[in-house]
């Protein structure tokens, strides 16, 4: 009986995990690929993309919660999650392919408008998804150190999803051809990468859906709703929100993703114009991105067990900061190795390599306190607010290619970076400018961050306490 029982928990996190496949090819695409397309081969002014990003968040500022909300207390057959996560199922795809494959002989206008649509709907399409996928961890296990796990194959999938079709991109769709010597400007290429991914990103969907449906009857039902009606929802979100803890996360959250966000989009700019890798050296980095997500799947919940959740994301959110800058501040004191040579690819593919297996770490465990807030909150408010938390959470990681992108094209305009810009032909003194605001921006972002999670304060034996009371509490009832 024990194997059974352990063969159907790994079975439960597997299905749990593969469904953040999806969500790792879109946020893949948005974080390394769409400035970069929409504006360096589709022509459109980095200023307007970056404004089109923009308009994309403040739905999702709406649209995350509201889909949060209503699946904390949706009461159907189904459950209150699975509903949204089927219903999500064509929209996702379709959107993500018209997005990479806009009409042809569209002017600036008109390529801008469909531009914004596709990405209002993309964004609003995956947190039908997304949000309630995520949520079901607090469902289905209340144990502190299960819900890292838990969590450690949701993240392991995520990066795997969104990393192989970036590798896909940049080894089969973004090549070379006699028309487009620069792989990463063959637009032809960007079409195939859309159809591909809305096909993996379906498929992700479909399976977790299907995979966590047979747990749907042991999961939590929403009671019955006293004063029924948006105003009531809106003001029972609010008073969740309260919640002190959380709210340490969502402000350390927004900081971490500004920092995210501005690294992942700044990334295609800096690989191909400040290091001047060719598209062979990209792959190799992203393929050893691989190792990344699958050593960080053991890392954090070995942190959580020996420091605890608050001191091991603090701790590893301090090691990935100092890590991921140091190559920039190097090479301003003429301390890194030069470019082109084999000594600069291997250092930054180790660094960048030890770098992302922190940030994959720590995202992994800030999930799990958040999943943790779950039972402080009910304990409180009486209500079962996962979708509430995860929405927040949602919103925050989205923000990352919003905020990312958004400040990206701020640091391009201040340093006056070129466009149809030639990898190796940039003036130096750009590139130098380049490096000189992106990395002490990132650290400072990361530094509040870690700041803010000071004020986070449930430790294992507070939570396995809030678990305790609930079962007494539901014992009386």
């Amino acid at each position: 009986m024990g194997d059974k029982r352990e063969t159907e928990s790994r079975l439960t996190k597997l299905f749990y995990g593969v469904g953040a496949v999806a969500y790792g090819v879109k946020d893949g695409g948005f974080s390394y690929f769409l400035l970069l397309y929409y504006n360096q081969v589709l022509g459109l002014p980095q200023q307007w993309v970056g404004v089109g990003i923009f308009v994309a968040l403040l739905v999702d500022a709406v649209s995350d919660p509201l889909v949060g909300s209503l699946s904390d207390n949706l009461r159907s057959r189904w459950g209150r999650r699975h509903p949204f996560m089927y219903a999500s199922l064509l929209p996702v795809a379709i959107s993500y392919f018209l997005l990479w494959n806009p009409p042809e002989g569209l002017s600036d206008a008109l390529l801008f408008t469909w531009f914004v649509i596709m990405a209002i709907m993309v964004r609003l399409f995956i947190t039908l998804y997304e949000v309630p996928s995520s949520s079901l961890v607090a469902e289905l296990t209340d144990d502190y150190h299960q819900r890292t796990t838990f969590l450690s194959y949701r993240h392991f999938f995520g990066w795997w999803g969104g990393l192989t079709m970036s590798v896909t991109a940049y080894a089969v769709f973004l090549v070379p051809t006699d028309e487009q010597p620069v792989g990463v400007l063959n637009q032809d290429g960007y079409s195939t990468y859309g159809l591909v991914a809305s096909v993996v990103m379906f498929l992700a969907v479909l399976a977790s859906s299907l995979g966590t449906h047979r747990h749907i009857p042991g999961l939590h039902k929403p009671p019955v709703r006293s004063s029924p009606g948006l105003g009531a929802v809106l003001r029972e979100t609010l008073d969740t929100l309260k919640n002190k803890s959380f709210l340490a996360l969502f402000v350390a959250s927004i900081f971490g993703a500004m920092a995210a966000g501005l690294s992942t989009s700044m990334n295609i700019y800096v690989s191909s114009f400040y290091w001047e890798l060719d598209n062979e050296q990209l792959s190799l980095i992203s393929l050893s991105l691989f190792g990344s997500a699958f050593l960080a799947f053991y890392v954090a919940p070995y942190a959580s067990r020996r420091l605890g959740k608050k001191y091991a994301a603090i701790t590893i959110g301090f090691l990935a900061a100092s890590i991921g800058v140091s190559p920039y501040l190097l090479r301003s004191a003429d301390l890194f190795p030069l470019n082109n040579t084999p000594e600069l690819f291997y250092t930054v593919l180790v660094m960048n390599f030890v770098d992302i297996t922190l940030i994959v770490s720590q995202a992994i465990l800030v999930d799990s306190m958040i999943a943790d807030v779950v039972e402080e909150s009910e304990l409180r408010t009486g209500r079962r607010s996962e979708g509430v938390f995860f929405a927040a959470r949602s919103l925050v990681r989205k923000s990352v290619s919003g905020m990312g992108v958004l400040m990206t094209t701020t640091v391009l305009t201040l340093v006056q970076f070129p466009e149809n810009a030639v990898p190796g032909e940039v003036e130096p003194q750009i590139i130098f400018n380049l490096g000189i605001l992106f990395a002490p921006t990132l650290f400072v972002l990361y530094v509040l961050m870690l700041v803010v999670m000071f004020a986070y304060r449930i430790s294992q034996s507070d939570h396995e306490s809030n678990v305790d009371q609930l079962a007494r509490r539901e014992a009386a009832d």
